[in-house]
């Protein structure tokens, strides 16, 4: 006897899409949700001035399109990233501004990071976003870290330099933790590297008027008290009838289960019987990324006038990436940044008052003494976060992927699994969070229908 169709564990994009989809098709779920608030990695804020940030992820780009069909379709609005005037880059105390696709880089470094560049692009091309295990050279790939291709490809410092600094950009790991196989998939994934650090057209073109924790807010409202806060789940027992899930204050039985948490997080749970060797394997060897989100929120976007638009890569500095996070009024200046990686874990072992510093420092650099008067500064340390351990999402470091990989999403009998890490489309953002929820409801819908 079952309580329902289907439990959900966690209650973020990747959840609550299942839910909304086995809904759909006529079915019964409830989705356990450990915290006391809806929308996972996606965390909005309100500063003192009354306008709204999110903490955690906020940028769509134009090829995602589930994140977008599912915008429109909860009735939310888009306004574009800005993009005007030139960006910075600081490396070796140097500050240069541009306006084309240099970043800022010397000719002949430029002329080096644009050839490996292309052959990154090539590379990642030859991948298979299905089966990345069974790509050509697979084994080859995936024996070898992004800082060991990099390092056997050059030894221009400049280039390694910058490297080093937008792969913590892009996956919060350090290019030596990183496998190249991983690192091609993910480029793969979400089209090419132009798109994934591009703010017009890219990955962050566009952000969601008032936050994007309101997509899961608004998805969860529709499903009504089918969605459960405050109940932590702690284990899930499967047979050949069903599945039990028990969490702190009680228990549910289903037919099916599907969990939604990172791989880190989901290899917590205890399962009944044991998950294959594969699967555990894999999910200690997914470890989330670092990094702690900060906003520096100024009474005008001066750097506007300037001719800046905000955005800053240092190849000097524990903050390496900012963008102008400023709302479409521009009532106020907000500098959004990261420290990521390397820089995260130091930076997390600080005090509050000393990562100011060390973010302030840095903004003083790109543009100036004004840079150096906030009226507000706002962090998150998604390292420290009980319920995610970090941002933006799992990586896979040398040989896991042609060994493990394969159980990424393979179902476990009847425990299914989403997740931004299990999707081959827009891995690791909002995007793929949906398809992946939406890919895991239809395992089960579809096996129920045979």
């Amino acid at each position: 006897m079952t309580d329902v169709d289907v439990v959900v564990v966690g209650a973020g994009l990747s959840g609550l899409s299942a839910a909304r989809a086995v809904v759909a098709a006529g079915r019964s779920v409830v989705v356990l949700e450990a915290r006391d608030r809806v929308a996972g990695r996606n965390h909005g804020q309100v500063l003192d001035n009354g306008v709204p940030i999110e903490m955690g992820g906020q940028w769509v780009g134009p090829t995602q399109t589930a994140v977008l069909g599912l915008v429109e379709e909860l009735g939310l609005e888009l306004f574009p990233g800005y993009v005007d005037g030139d960006g910075v880059t600081i490396y070796r105390g140097n500050v240069t501004r541009y306006g084309d696709w240099s970043f800022g880089l010397d000719a002949q470094t430029g002329a080096e990071v644009g050839r490996m560049v292309g052959r990154l692009e090539e590379l990642a091309r030859t991948v298979s976003l299905s089966s990345p295990w069974l790509t050509d050279r697979a084994a080859e790939l995936d024996s070898m870290t992004v800082a060991e291709w990099v390092r056997a490809g050059t030894d221009h410092q400049g280039a390694i330099a910058f490297w080093d600094t937008l792969v913590p950009g892009l996956l919060c790991a350090e290019p030596h933790e990183v496998s190249l196989l991983h690192f091609l998939f993910y480029v793969k994934s979400g089209d090419s590297l132009k798109t994934l650090f591009s703010t017009a057209g890219g990955a962050q073109d566009a952000r969601v008027v008032g936050g994007t924790h309101q997509i899961s807010e608004r998805m969860a409202a529709e499903l009504g008290d089918v969605v459960r806060l405050g109940c932590r789940v702690h284990s899930i027992h499967q047979d050949d009838r069903g599945v039990r899930v028990s969490y702190e204050g009680g228990e549910i039985r289903a037919a099916n289960a599907i969990v939604s948490l990172p791989p880190a997080l989901a290899g917590r749970l205890h399962y009944a019987p044991p998950l294959p060797p594969a699967r555990d394997a894999l999910t200690q060897q997914m470890p989330m990324g670092s990094v702690i989100k900060i906003q520096v929120v100024y009474d005008t976007p001066f750097w506007r006038q300037d001719g800046l638009n905000g955005v800053v890569m240092s190849m000097d500095d524990a903050l390496s990436v900012t963008a102008d996070n400023s709302p479409p009024d521009a009532s106020c200046g907000i500098i959004v940044g990261f420290f990521e990686g390397e820089h995260a874990r130091r930076a997390g072992a600080l005090g509050v008052e000393q990562r100011r510093k060390l973010a302030l420092d840095m903004l003083v650099k790109a543009f100036g003494p004004k840079a150096a008067e906030p009226v507000e500064y706002v962090e998150k340390d998604w390292t420290a976060e009980e319920f995610t351990r970090g941002c933006y999402g799992g990586r896979l470091g040398a040989g896991v992927w042609t060994q493990f990989g394969s159980a990424l999403a393979e179902p476990c009998g009847r425990i299914h699994w989403a997740g931004s890490e299990t999707s081959d489309i827009w891995n690791g953002y909002m995007d793929g969070a949906v398809r992946s929820g939406r890919r895991a409801a239809a395992e089960i819908l579809d096996d129920a229908t045979t």
